[in-house]
């Protein structure tokens, strides 16, 4: 796969060396592939499609709504132990390969339309810098302490 670098670089040597085939190698690609792209002038990031369409049936569409329920109720289970508790219920129906895909699917749903999650604010203590106290108050206890200042007590 040519990277964008390579891609530049092509362009680069192309205006420097007399043939296409000398920037090529010189980029580390080959001369058709090389060609390519000088043809089209456009880096391979400009070229590539994201991939928006299914490669096959979805496998959980009929056992979602379900699903889906159940996590609205337990929203804390693990996408692993519901994944196992359908292939119990239904033998032969999902394949362990599928579960990434599962996980990935309950992933989604608990990012759209899940429980909001704990919101937590990392905390840094640093020694020396506070005073260090309990708020402890010790009056109601009648605890008196003796102070000796010199060894004659």
């Amino acid at each position: 796969m040519v990277t964008d670098r390579q891609v530049r670089s092509l362009m680069e040597h192309r205006l420097k060396l007399k043939t296409l085939r000398a920037a090529a190698d010189k980029a580390g690609m080959d001369e058709k592939t090389a060609r390519k792209y000088v043809r089209l002038r456009k880096l391979p990031s400009e070229l590539r499609q994201l991939h928006k369409w299914r490669t096959r049936p979805d496998a959980f569409e009929e056992v979602w709504p379900e699903i889906r329920e159940f996590l609205e109720q337990n929203p804390g289970f693990e996408a692993k132990a519901l994944f196992e508790h359908l292939q119990r219920r239904d033998p032969g129906r999902f394949e362990d390969g599928q579960l990434r895909t599962f996980q990935r699917r309950v992933k989604d749903w608990r990012a759209r339309e899940g429980p909001p999650r704990e919101v937590m604010f990392p905390q840094r203590h640093e020694p020396g810098r506070l005073c260090q106290s309990d708020f402890t108050h010790m009056g109601t206890l009648g605890v008196t302490l003796r102070i000796c200042c010199r060894h004659s007590c």
